[in-house]
C-alpha cells in the first residue's frame, strides 16, 4: 500500500493568526483536504499557539469523527505536560513526539533515543497505556532504530528535511536519499514501522517512497500548503497524492 498522507494545517493556522479573522478555515480547509483523499490531518500546537492554537484541536477531532471517520489526527509536539494534556483530551490517533525547543520556528533535528531514553520511556509509555499510537521523531541515523524500539515506540519518523534542502543539487539529493532508506531499513529490521516528514513536495516524493515502500505515511504542511495557494487545496490534495503512488 502507498504511503498515507497526513495534511498538516500548522501553515493555514499562522496564515489566519495574522488577522483577528476565521479565515482562512483550518477546519474548512482540513474538510477540504480530507474530501479530496487525504488520509489524515497534523498539528503541532506549540506552547505559544502561533501557529494552531489549542482550540483548534476539538474543532478537527470533530471534523474528523463527524465527517470522516476513516481519516486519522495526528498531533506532534515537545512533550511537556501541557502537550501531553492536550493530546489525552483530544484522542488522536497517533502522537509524534518532537525534540522542539519551544523557540524553535520549526522541527530540525531528531531525537537521541539512548541519551534520552530515561526522559522518553515513561512519556512513551503513558501514551502506550492510554491507547495512543507512538511515533518519535528521528534523525536518518540507522544505529538508533533499536533504542526507538525499545522505548516502546510504534514508528519513527524520519526527518526529511536535508533531503528536501536539496531540490536544488540532484547529487546532493542522492545522498540524503540513501541515507533515509538505510535509517528506514534499520527501522523495518527492528520491528517499526516508518513516516516521514519536512519539506517533502511533489517532486522529491516519487523517489522517497520508491527508495522505502513500505513507508506508513509522510506528513507534509508547508509545500502542500504552498502548492494550494496555486492549485487549490483539492487539486494539490490529488497531486500529493499521485506523488506518494496512490
Amino acid at each position: 500500500m502507498p504511503a498515507k498522507l497526513s495534511v498538516n494545517v500548522n501553515a493555514i493556522a499562522m496564515l489566519r493568526n495574522r488577522r483577528d479573522l476565521p479565515w482562512p478555515s483550518v477546519t474548512g480547509l482540513g474538510r477540504i483536504a480530507l474530501a479530496a483523499g487525504a488520509h489524515g490531518l497534523t498539528v503541532h500546537p506549540r506552547p505559544d499557539q502561533r501557529h494552531v492554537r489549542f482550540s483548534d484541536l476539538p474543532e478537527i477531532r470533530a471534523l474528523i469523527d463527524d465527517e470522516f471517520p476513516g481519516a486519522e489526527f495526528n498531533i506532534e509536539g515537545y512533550p511537556t505536560e501541557e502537550f501531553l494534556a492536550l493530546v489525552e483530551r483530544h484522542q488522536p490517533e497517533q502522537v509524534t513526539l518532537v525534540p522542539d525547543d519551544p523557540s524553535q520556528a520549526t522541527s530540525d533535528h531528531g531525537w537521541n533515543f539512548v541519551a534520552q531514553a530515561a526522559f522518553l520511556g515513561p512519556i512513551v509509555a503513558r501514551l502506550k497505556k492510554g491507547g495512543l499510537r507512538v511515533s518519535l521523531f528521528s534523525d536518518p541515523d540507522p544505529s538508533g532504530m533499536a533504542a526507538a524500539r525499545d522505548l516502546g515506540a510504534d514508528r519513527i519518523e524520519l526527518y526529511t528535511g536535508p533531503y528536501g534542502a536539496c531540490h536544488d543539487d540532484p547529487a546532493r539529493a542522492e545522498g540524503e536519499l540513501s541515507r533515509l532508506g538505510e535509517a528506514a531499513d534499520a527501522a523495518f529490521a527492528a520491528g517499526l514501522d516508518v513516516n516521514a516528514g519536512h519539506d517533502l513536495v511533489v517532486d522529491n516524493l516519487p523517489p522517497l517512497v520508491r527508495r522505502v515502500p513500505r513507508l506508513a505515511e509522510v506528513s507534509i504542511g508547508h509545500g502542500l500548503t504552498a502548492d494550494a495557494l496555486e492549485y487549490g487545496m483539492a487539486t494539490t490534495v490529488g497531486r500529493f497524492l499521485k506523488a506518494c503512488g496512490w
